[in-house]
């Protein structure tokens, strides 16, 4: 059986474009029913297009990536996956933006040495780059708080006679659940809202 080039594009989000990835591959031969794409985090490799195309592809064949945090940004996943690829399924694999990361053209043992060398250091550099970028998140979340800037859906606003409302439930003259349709609110945000209002009577 004649083997076949197979090519892997990932993407993180729905949003981003694979246009650079899907070029690239093409360029190189790969055929367009042989190019597989993931838009999810490169995390792990629990993606479904990732192990479908591994189901298919065998041994002799060989695999096309961009680069090598598309293929991953999990530094010890993708060591492993190296190994299960080029190891136990035999297949070769070119990283195009890192051609020291082309099994097809180092065999010998210092080529594989000093693949394997640049391989654990791109696979932590791919790694390192996405707590980076978790990182920025999370401080740029903590900065617009801090602004007052609001996430998640937008609060239901508080009925202007929500203090005559919440005297009567708390003398038992209307229920909860009249209470929470007054307010045009759940029983659950009603309790959130209670709470805060509770607090806010407490500092005054």
């Amino acid at each position: 059986m004649e083997n076949k080039t197979y090519g892997y594009i990932r993407v993180s989000t729905r949003e981003q474009n694979i246009e650079r990835q899907l070029v690239s591959l093409l360029e190189a031969g790969v055929e367009e029913q042989n190019i597989y794409v993931d838009r999810q985090s490169g995390k792990d490799f629990r993606r479904p297009s990732y192990k479908k195309m591994m189901r298919k592809i065998r041994e002799g064949d060989l695999l096309i990536v961009k680069s090598i945090d598309r293929l991953g940004r999990n530094y010890q996943e993708i060591m492993e996956q190296w190994q299960f690829i080029t190891k136990e399924k035999k297949i070769d694999i070119q990283i195009q933006d890192m051609p020291l990361l082309d099994t097809t053209r180092t065999k010998d043992l210092l080529g594989t040495f000093i693949g394997d060398v640049v391989l654990q250091i791109l696979s932590f550099v791919a790694e390192n780059e996405r707590d980076n970028i978790r990182q920025r998140q999370a401080e740029g979340i903590a900065a617009a708080k801090a602004r007052g800037v609001q996430f998640g859906r937008p609060l239901i606003p508080w009925p202007d006679n929500f203090s005559d409302l919440y005297r009567k439930w708390e003398d038992n003259r209307i229920t909860t659940q009249e209470f929470a349709a007054f307010c045009n609110m759940s029983r659950s945000t009603l309790y959130e809202r209670i709470r805060h209002y509770r607090k806010n009577l407490k500092k005054n």
